[in-house]
C-alpha cells in the first residue's frame, strides 16, 4: 500500500461523511468544501433557474450562495428537525429571490413602451407641460410642510389672495399672515431640498 492509495481512502471516507461533518471539516480544510459542492450544485442550478428563468444568472445566484454556505458555515448549528440541507437551501433561496427583486427592478424599469403609449405621453417640451410639472413639485413641496403654513402660502402666492383677505377669513390680524407667510417660505425653502 502507497501513499496515494491512503489519499483516495481518506477520500473515499469523508464523501460518505454527514453534509454537517463536511461543512465543519472544510473550515480547516477549505478544499473540502467541494465536497459540498458536488452534492448539491446541480439541485441548487434547478431550483434557481425555476426561479429566475435565465441559466447565466441561476449560476451566478448559486455561486454566490456556495460562498455565503462557506462564509456563514461556523454559524450553522445542527438542531433537531434543521438539517444542513434545510439550511443551504433556505441561504439559496435567500439569495435567488433577493437576486429576483433586484432583476424585477430593472426589467420594469426598462420596459420597453408600447408605440400607442408614446400618444398619450405629454409634449415635453410645450409650455403646458413645463406648467404642469411647474405646479406638481409645488404641491410636493407645500405636502411637506404643516398645514397652516401651506395653506397660507397657496393662498396668497398660488390664488393670488390678498393678505387683509386671508386675515379676515382667518379672523387674525394682517401682522400675524405676514408673520405666517415668512414661517412658510422659510418652511418651503427646507421642504425644497428634500424633495
Amino acid at each position: 500500500m502507497n501513499l496515494l492509495d491512503d489519499f483516495n481512502d481518506d477520500k473515499i471516507h469523508l464523501k460518505e461523511q454527514k453534509d454537517e461533518e463536511i461543512l465543519t471539516l472544510s473550515l480547516k480544510q477549505p478544499s473540502l468544501f467541494k465536497i459540498i459542492i458536488d452534492r448539491y450544485e446541480e439541485a441548487f442550478l434547478r431550483k434557481a433557474k425555476r426561479i429566475i428563468k435565465r441559466d447565466e444568472e441561476a449560476e451566478d445566484i448559486v455561486l454566490e450562495a456556495f460562498s455565503r454556505i462557506y462564509m456563514n458555515a461556523r454559524r450553522f448549528q445542527p438542531q433537531e428537525g434543521a438539517t444542513f440541507k434545510s439550511w443551504a437551501y433556505k441561504i439559496l433561496l435567500n439569495v435567488t429571490f433577493t437576486h429576483y427583486k433586484k432583476l424585477k427592478r430593472v426589467v420594469m424599469n426598462t420596459v420597453e413602451l408600447d408605440p400607442e403609449f408614446y400618444e398619450i405621453l405629454p409634449d415635453m417640451q410645450s409650455k403646458d407641460f413645463e406648467k404642469e410639472t411647474m405646479r406638481d413639485y409645488v404641491a410636493s413641496v407645500l405636502a411637506r410642510i404643516p398645514d397652516n403654513l401651506s395653506q397660507v402660502l397657496k393662498r396668497y402666492f398660488i390664488d393670488g389672495v390678498p393678505q387683509k383677505e386671508i386675515a379676515d377669513e382667518e379672523g387674525v390680524s394682517v401682522g400675524a399672515i405676514k408673520t405666517r407667510i415668512c414661517r412658510a417660505k422659510k418652511e418651503f425653502k427646507k421642504a425644497k431640498l428634500t424633495v
